[in-house]
């Protein structure tokens, strides 16, 4: 019960709410109660007034028939506006849990799942429960509600109209959603058409030039005109069931209607009922429709807002990120690194069980070096980074900065002891100076400044329309040879002892190149700089060289030593160097 989100939402729901569920249960009890008023209106009329043709009280009746129909409709539009507010909080507090819960995932669980998986939890899923209630669980209640009063109505009339209508409702809910399940099925299968139609235009749009080098568009417009076709056949189907439905289900009514009017007309009074109550119970009948109608999309609701419980309910129950050190604080911890660096002791890290991606890592790292990690794609480097950060925790072992093991130092402080710059730039939403601070309100404007003196932008800055504070159109505002060094910026605007470098300069040219790495060395001093880098150039002016493979350091020393002890690193060296000649 801890973790199940929908159930601690609903209960936060209905307690601050509970004026609205209130007044809406009253309306809901007015609107079933109203709606069985008009037929028994018609059959005094009828029965008091147009039989006996006596019209007293006549216009009185009328006036009283219209008055309920407007109630009806003024308590239905009250119901509506209800029913979306109510839904509207039901995402607004379902949305708010799980962004908590999602605040205090590890990073594990946003690697193991992909950014559009974790999207539909906050929007098909919370849709559909939203759906459950507003038009599926409530509704149903409703209609099942109307149909009870209908029925009853029918049997004061009644018995034996009321015995035949009971024995009609399964008949009238089957034919209902036999065609609900096929016209489903029908748009399904439509909108996969339409995906496929619009996909095909846009990869062919975005391959236009490929296409033509290679003479493809016989090829393309053949398998276009299949998915145009294929499209084609679904909206026929889908326009069948929706064109035979109505029809189909006036029809049904009509047969009953004609049922009960046989019935009651027959010489031996089968239903015995006055012609009142035969005109009031056809009103009856035909109402009794749209609410059974109705329970087959309403059904289906439901089972899609079940889905989404249980699909959030699972959200709810991932595991979290274990409480952080709350005594480890930054400055505290700067005072050790001089002294103790950063050490790896015994350091395995497993994504998924059996399959580690590091394993038994041992490494000193004095304060104030440079070292550079390499090593084939796919050897566990990024991954690296992320447990130095603390972003990962260690399967076995434990990294320490100073004395502190980094995975228990507060997020909060962090940022205060590691730079990261990654190989792509991020921009959010925001101005300029957002951009570096990243919305941290304990960043000042001259730190931001500063950070941006340093890597050379601030005059670039100060041209623009507002400056620090332009709002920030990434395509527009900034190169990708700016945008690295706002990256660099805004990991060094803290001043940070250790400064991370994830491959900073592999999408450069060799002139932006040469300027981010003069940035880069005028940042380093005096910092701990750890670096990944696949070009071998790049790593001769480190301190060290830490070649991993196969999850494990295999080599590391002075780059002068592993330029003469590894065979694969001159070959490396040599390749890059042919390449720039050539």
């Amino acid at each position: 019960m801890k973790h199940n989100l929908t159930v601690r939402m609903l209960h936060k729901m209905i307690k601050n709410n509970k004026g609205m569920f209130t007044v809406m249960t009253a309306v809901i009890i007015a609107v079933v109660f109203l709606s069985l008023v008009p037929p028994q209106i018609i059959k005094t009329i009828i029965d008091s007034n147009i039989v006996p043709k006596n019209a007293d009280g006549l216009l009185e009746l009328a006036l009283i028939y219209l008055g309920v129909i407007v109630a009806i409709g003024i308590l239905d539009f009250f119901k509506g506006s209800v029913l979306t507010i109510l839904g509207q909080k039901i995402v607004k507090y379902l949305r708010m849990e799980m962004t908590g819960k999602l605040e205090k995932l590890s990073v594990s669980y946003f690697t193991e799942n992909t950014a559009a998986e974790i999207t539909s939890r906050f929007t098909n899923d919370v849709d559909n429960i939203n759906s459950l209630f507003a038009d599926g669980l409530i509704s149903m209640i409703i209609d099942c509600f109307k149909i009870v009063g209908i029925i009853a109505s029918i049997w004061i009339f009644s018995a034996e109209l009321g015995v035949v209508t009971l024995c009609l409702i399964p008949l009238i809910y089957a034919v209902s959603r036999a065609f609900q399940k096929h016209m489903l099925s029908s748009q399904v299968r439509n909108l996969e058409q339409i995906s496929k139609v619009t996909g095909h235009i846009s990869e062919s749009v975005k391959n236009i030039r490929m296409i033509k080098s290679f003479n493809k568009e016989a090829y393309l417009e053949e398998l276009y005109k299949k998915r145009l076709e294929d499209n084609f056949s679904t909206v026929e189907r889908v326009n069948f069931y929706d064109s035979c439905y109505p029809p189909v289900i006036q029809v049904a009514r009509a047969l009953v209607i004609a049922i009960v009017v046989l019935l009651s007309g027959s010489r031996t009074d089968t239903l015995g009922i006055s012609l009142g109550m035969v005109a009031a119970s056809i009103d009856l009948v035909s109402n009794l429709f749209s609410p059974i109608e109705a329970l087959g999309t309403e059904l289906q609701n439901i089972q899609k807002g079940i889905s989404g419980i249980k699909r959030i309910n699972r959200f709810g129950l991932e595991p979290e990120e274990p409480r952080k050190n709350d005594d480890l604080y930054a400055n505290d911890i700067q005072k050790d690194i001089a002294g103790a660096g950063l050490s790896f002791s015994n350091v395995s890290f497993s994504y998924e069980t059996g399959q580690p991606v590091l394993e038994n890592l041992e490494l000193k790292i004095k304060s104030g070096t440079s070292i550079t990690f390499t090593g084939r794609t796919g050897v566990g480097k990024t991954t690296l980074f992320r447990l130095i950060m603390g972003l990962l925790k260690p399967t076995e072992g434990r990294i320490l900065l100073g004395y502190a093991d980094v995975y228990e130092i507060p997020d909060q402080e962090k940022r205060k002891l590691f730079g990261y710059v990654e190989q792509q730039f991020t921009c959010i939403c925001g101005t300029v100076a957002q951009q570096i601070s990243l919305k941290d309100e304990d960043i000042s404007m001259e730190q931001i400044v500063n950070a941006m003196r340093f890597v050379g932008l601030h005059d670039h800055i100060m041209n623009m329309e507002h400056g620090y504070d332009t709002e920030v159109d990434p395509d527009a505002d900034f190169s990708q040879g700016q945008k690295q060094l706002l990256s660099i910026g805004r990991a060094i605007v803290y001043d940070p002892p250790v400064l991370l470098l994830d491959e900073v300069t592999a999408d450069l040219d060799s002139v932006t190149e040469a300027r981010i790495v003069t940035v880069l060395q005028k940042a380093g001093r005096g910092k701990t700089v750890l670096s990944i880098s696949h070009r071998i150039t790049s790593m001769l002016n480190c301190d060290t060289i830490v070649m991993l493979e196969n999850g494990r350091i295999t080599a590391a020393g002075a780059p002068k030593d592993i330029l003469e002890s590894q065979k694969w690193f001159r070959r490396q060296l040599q390749l890059e160097q042919n390449k720039w000649k050539g």
